[in-house]
């Protein structure tokens, strides 16, 4: 029988076990709350207060760019900068108590063997790096190593021997579309071309790796939270990176034999806009900006803007036509030099008497009098629309510091560009410019939009097709079609015919030769920017091939670009096997009446 003396005792040890475990219950519960339950929220305050947490920024690799075909043209590869730790170098050696396996001077010699360097260059650097600072933990060994000279480095067990790694961009194909593609810069950035231009599709996102350390310099168990980084996606251009090298070397070649400044091939697909070739010479080889000139890091296709000259009398022709001002049939007469009623002097680059010439004749003899009479049949407003349409004045697909052209208004126009408009000058353009125009007119009067990029393939491999480039039909089929029938006559009865025949296909072409300004308000004497544009095959169009040469000194007539066209067209063909015609040519037009 309990007592009433033994009871109280005992009630106060119940009491006191059941606070204590109330008290404990609470810790566990707390501590299961604070590790468990809400451990993350925990971690994360944690790491937001200074000196407690370390972050570790985590880069991607910057995306590639490739061709139509999957051809690499720019890609970025980890390579490995190896430096020396003289200091430790040294330590080791002087160890006569546990001497190195191997001695300094044997190591130099397998160190230099492996990085292409002079072992005794090595060797006297490392000492004179000592003798200045006995201290010195850093001597240069060779930058921009291979993964598999880093591996062989490492294999040496050298323990002074240190390689850093880092990303660097590589170019594989060198100068073939270079100027195109642009370079970037030691951050990684696009500087210039496609680099630039697809910055956010190439550009990778960085992320981070947080925790916090004890008081041993260990990593807290549950404070490690990383972030991946997300690669840059892939770029795939509309460029055949093969077609692309067989057109730089031939307009290198052709610019270097005609004395020229500087050329250029834009070809152009009429069914699709898109562009399968920009080369251009001067080429830039984006793996060595230093062997290049400052001027030649950018590309000139979009950047150098010129006067058309006679190419742009097709375009002429097109408003003549599309307009019902005039016809195949219709005809004027014009010498070459006339002097017109407002007091506009005209001049023809070859002397002739007064002829009856028809619209195709014009273009064949190229008259500048012929095409100012023709022209001046369309109300200067309109001419200036139909330039409009044909692109003049706007960006073809507003790559980085592409030039749009120049294009006067109408009603700014003097007695003089009255007439000067009809055949390629007062205003400007670019060769892709000059393609789209001539696109225009081979696709039966449909314009399409040039393009460039064919798709981004994000890093998650979700691919992002380019835009639709946009379609307007801004010249009747009927229009288009003549215009390309007398392109055709151009070609087969002009004086360049023997020099730009393709054997088996109808080519239509016209030629230009644009005066150059001088700064000084006037044009330079004697020497010309010279272009020829034309498609094939006629009775089927298929690609458009622009040519120019900047200035060329040998020839200085358009006449220049003949070989450059011939074999550029031969080969745009032949790469994309194209069929020979099977529609014979319709009859020839006369020039005259």
């Amino acid at each position: 029988m309990t007592t009433r003396a033994t009871r109280g005792p005992r009630r106060r040890t119940v009491v006191a076990l059941a606070v204590i475990l109330a008290v404990l219950s609470a810790f566990v519960i707390r501590l299961v709350d604070i590790q468990v339950v809400s451990a993350d929220d925990h971690v994360e305050d944690s790491l937001q207060v200074g000196q407690l947490g370390d972050t570790v920024t985590l880069y991607g690799s910057r995306g590639s760019i490739v061709d139509t075909n999957g051809t690499t043209l720019a890609s970025s590869v980890t390579v490995y900068d190896a430096q020396l730790d003289p200091k430790v170098m040294k330590q080791i050696e002087d160890n006569a108590e546990n001497p190195p396996k191997v001695a300094w001077a044997e190591a130099a010699d397998q160190i230099a063997a492996i990085t292409g360097q002079d072992a005794e260059e090595i060797r006297t650097g490392v000492a004179e790096t000592l003798a200045s600072d006995p201290s010195s933990q850093y001597y240069p060994l060779k930058k921009g190593l291979s993964t598999e000279k880093y591996l062989e480095l490492r294999d040496l067990g050298l323990v002074y021997l240190h390689m850093k790694p880092r990303e660097t961009r590589v170019y594989p194909n060198g100068a073939v579309a270079g100027n195109l593609i642009g370079y970037v810069d030691s951050a990684g950035a696009g500087q210039s071309g496609v680099e630039q231009l697809e910055k956010q599709c190439l550009s990778p996102t960085s992320g981070e790796r947080t925790y916090l350390r004890g008081k041993d310099g260990n990593v807290i168990p549950g404070s490690d939270r990383t972030v991946a980084a997300e690669d840059g996606g892939s770029v795939q251009l509309t460029i055949d990176s093969d077609l692309q090298w067989y057109l730089t070397q031939m307009i290198s070649e052709e610019g270097q034999k005609m004395g020229a400044q500087s050329g250029t091939v834009t070809v152009v697909e009429v069914k699709t806009g898109k562009i399968r070739a920009a080369a251009e010479w001067p080429s830039l080889d984006p793996n060595d900006l230093n062997a290049s000139s400052p001027d030649d890091w950018g590309t000139r296709l979009f950047t150098r803007t010129f006067e058309p000259g006679s190419t742009f009398k097709a375009i002429t022709a097109s408003a003549v036509l599309d307009s019902g001002a005039a016809d195949l049939n219709t005809t004027v007469s014009a010498a070459s030099r006339e002097t017109f009623p407002n007091g506009a002097v005209i001049n023809d680059a070859f002397v002739h008497g007064a002829e009856n010439y028809t619209l195709a004749g014009g273009l064949i003899d190229s008259s500048n009098v012929t095409l100012s009479k023709f022209g001046t049949m369309v109300d200067p407003q309109v001419r200036f629309d139909y330039l409009q349409k044909f692109g003049v004045g706007e960006k073809t697909i507003d790559f980085p510091r592409e030039e749009p052209g120049e294009l006067h208004p109408a009603s700014e126009w003097d007695a003089q560009s009255l007439y000067t408009t009809t055949f390629g000058q007062h205003f400007t353009i670019t060769a892709p410019q000059l393609a789209g125009a001539y696109q225009a007119i081979a696709n039966g009067g449909e314009k399409i939009d040039l393009s460039l990029i064919e798709s981004c393939t994000k890093g998650d491999g979700e691919v992002v097709k380019a835009d639709t480039p946009a379609h307007e039909q801004i010249i009747k089929e009927s229009t288009a079609d003549t215009v390309s029938r007398i392109l055709e006559n151009v070609a087969v009865q002009g004086g360049l015919s023997k020099m730009i025949e393709v054997p088996g296909y109808r080519v239509a072409i016209k030629t230009g030769t644009g005066e150059v300004p001088d700064g000084k308000g006037g044009y330079k004497q004697g020497v010309y920017f010279t272009s020829m544009v034309g498609f094939a095959p006629v009775d089927d169009p298929q690609y458009v091939v622009v040519v120019t040469l900047d200035q060329p000194t040998k020839v200085v007539s358009s006449t220049a670009t003949a070989s450059a066209f011939q074999q550029a067209m031969t080969q745009v063909l032949k790469t994309y096997r194209v069929s020979p015609s099977t529609v014979p040519m319709d009859e020839l037009l006369p020039k005259f009446k």
